[in-house]
């Protein structure tokens, strides 16, 4: 058997962006399936983003990073800087066949050490409220929920969850 080594790098190029739109679409698809969400009900769910809307992210500011298994894209989060003191963990994304194994984790824990070298205090993230499986998860990685919001164009209500990080 071999194992491959997980590596984490930052997403520049056109091709990239291509590949993590489509990573992004795949993982969650599930989502979507479970809450019923369709491009009438919920346009704005990362299952349907564009490479089109991802460029358009990365022009904003986001900063783009790809989880690979040897050559292979299998994951993708979104980093964006609010403040000084605050960034965003946005459309963290495993692939559905390589879930399970850590990956995520790993792209929150490269999230967080990002953040700390860059000397900001706190990620936040939203979440589907209902999705309490995820909720959990987040949950055993340190990150807590501080509020809900339901939105009038949302089919579901969104949980805010925050994590504070340490300093160095």
């Amino acid at each position: 058997m071999v194992i491959q080594v997980f590596d984490i790098k930052e997403i520049f190029n056109t091709i990239e962006i291509r590949n993590s739109a489509r990573i992004i679409r795949n993982s969650f698809t599930t989502v979507a399936r479970e809450f019923n969400l369709t491009r009438t009900n919920c346009p704005t769910h990362p299952s349907f983003i564009t490479v089109q809307q991802l460029t358009d992210l990365n022009k904003k500011g986001l900063m783009f990073f790809g989880g690979f298994l040897g050559k292979i894209q299998i994951g993708f989060v979104a980093l964006e800087k609010a403040d000084t003191e605050l960034y965003y963990l946005e459309k963290l994304a495993i692939l559905p066949y390589q879930r399970h194994h850590g990956y995520g984790h790993r792209l929150v824990e490269f999230a967080i050490d990002y953040v700390q070298e860059h000397k900001a205090k706190k990620i936040s993230i939203g979440t589907i409220d209902e999705q309490t499986i995820l909720k959990e998860w987040y949950q055993k990685l340190g990150f807590k929920e501080v509020s809900t919001k339901k939105f009038s164009y949302l089919p579901f209500t969104v949980c805010y969850m925050e994590i504070n990080v340490p300093q160095k």
